[in-house]
């Protein structure tokens, strides 16, 4: 077992959603130190690079990404650096110091042809250009080796930012119906249950397995994290519309993705496996109709 005085924990992008509740769930674990934007540019590789040997955490957390999905398409190079290098840094980084990198990255590195849910090992083939550099900085990650577990994520939600969750609860007070993609299918994930699954995952990681070299040769690399089973967008806004408290509910007109076009393609399946997860961490995401009840409950 590894013991440590008071653990140092960086956190980068914390304005954003994922990053923002990890604050919240990482808090006891260690000492925790934040970066976002406004303080933090993760472009910059030399002060990115400067900035971690200066904290010299044991664990860092890369929460930040470029994650305009259809705005990658015309800044495709913005997107390559954040997602595709900045990643690759911050493993180098992690690896000079001994520290170890957990990272998220997304279901767009599939295509959504399978019938079922997609594994760690399935077969990548991005659709659009946010998947081809979240792919990239897996890739990158892998590359440099070390102590790293990447976890790929899906339609991520929450109360702040902007999200699915934030966009009907806005649109459904001045509209009476609501035209929603049904042919395209998921696990709603709360960025929340993102948080607390990831810490109770660090916590293993730095009072467990941190020294532990033949768990790590055994056990870093990609994990899938969603909640439970499945859904299409309009299931997940009517779901939105049932739980809320307002007395007028906007109805949802299902529809095709070839009646929404948007300049990124998303794939029809993005349903992931949390099976690998479970047994090497013992941790279960809850069902996405459970969490978002929850999250409801929050506002």
């Amino acid at each position: 077992m590894t013991e440590f005085s008071e653990p140092t924990i960086f956190v980068t992008g914390t304005a954003g959603q994922v990053g923002f509740e990890l604050l919240r769930s990482l808090q006891g674990l260690g000492r925790v130190v934040a970066a976002d934007r406004s303080t933090f540019d993760l472009s910059d590789f030399d002060k990115l690079a400067h900035v971690v040997r200066e904290v010299k955490p044991q664990l860092i957390f890369n929460a930040a990404a470029y994650t305009a999905v259809d705005q990658a398409e015309s800044d495709a190079g913005t997107a390559q650096r954040v997602n595709g290098e900045a990643p690759g840094v911050l493993a180098e980084e992690a690896r000079r110091i001994g520290a170890a990198l957990i990272h998220y990255s997304t279901d767009y590195v599939f295509d959504g042809s399978k019938d079922g849910v997609y594994g760690e090992d399935d077969a990548t083939n991005p659709l659009n250009v946010y998947g081809m550099t979240k792919l990239q900085g897996e890739r990158a990650i892998e590359q440099v080796g070390g102590k790293h577990l990447v976890f790929r994520t899906s339609w991520v939600y929450g109360t702040r930012g902007r999200n699915f969750l934030r966009t009907m609860m806005r649109l459904a007070q001045d509209r009476s119906e609501l035209s929603v993609v049904a042919d395209q299918v998921g696990a709603p994930t709360w960025s929340a249950t993102i948080a607390a699954m990831s810490a109770q995952i660090a916590t293993q990681v730095l009072f467990e397995h941190f020294d532990d070299a033949h768990w790590w040769a055994q056990h870093a690399g990609v994990y899938h994290l969603t909640a439970g089973g499945s859904t299409s967008w309009a299931g997940f806004a009517e779901a939105i519309f049932a739980s809320m408290q307002a007395e007028a509910r906007p109805a949802v007109k299902p529809i095709s993705t070839d009646d929404y076009p948007t300049p990124a393609r998303r794939p029809r399946n993005s349903r992931l496996s949390n099976a690998k997860l479970t047994s090497v961490f013992s941790a279960h995401p809850p069902d996405w109709r459970d969490a978002l009840s929850l999250c409801m409950s929050n506002l």
